[in-house]
């Protein structure tokens, strides 16, 4: 979260809950779908603010950089924004992202997750994305959640969840 941005929560689905089902266009071309995993591997679903913007890029590069630790743990990084998939191309083209980013341009899933929340910037309330993670393991289930994620060691902490 930016310095001086806050958030109120809507209800974030809880571990052992049922993940949301989404589909949504990914920048590997087609439709991505929670289905695609279920049974298969698990998945960290990431909810970051917006491309090409300091947090979010220091989120995502941290991801990117420990992908292959996630991948041996049998975990699959999806990152999530309102931002279009030519915005989002432009993001992993800049920063050799090498994950599948997800457009949520209408917030839908943003909102069946509880993460479209009020925010406050500069004394200016507005409707946006809190930086959040879940963990979801090959069972479809919520293993953990991450609300308000300060960026710095947080792919390490999602990696330890990961773990346990």
């Amino acid at each position: 979260m930016l310095p001086g941005v806050t958030s109120t929560s809507n209800g974030l689905p809880q571990a052992g809950e049922p993940a949301p089902k989404f589909t949504l266009p990914s920048t590997e071309g087609g439709d991505v779908s929670l289905d695609d995993f279920k049974g298969k591997q698990a998945v960290v679903l990431y909810f970051y603010p917006r491309d090409d913007t300091p947090g979010c890029t220091a989120e995502a590069c941290s991801f990117r950089d420990l992908r292959a630790v996630f991948r041996e743990h049998g975990a699959e990084i999806l990152g999530v924004s309102t931002d279009s998939i030519r915005s989002h191309k432009k993001f992993q083209e800049k920063y050799g992202l090498t994950f599948p980013l997800l457009a949520d341009t209408d917030h839908a899933v943003a909102e069946q997750y509880g993460v479209w929340q009020q925010r406050k910037f500069m004394g200016r309330e507005f409707m946006g994305v809190a930086r959040t993670t879940f963990v979801i393991g090959k069972d479809g289930k919520i293993k953990a959640v991450f609300p308000n994620v300060k960026v710095e060691g947080h792919a390490d902490e999602v990696l330890e969840a990961l773990r346990d």
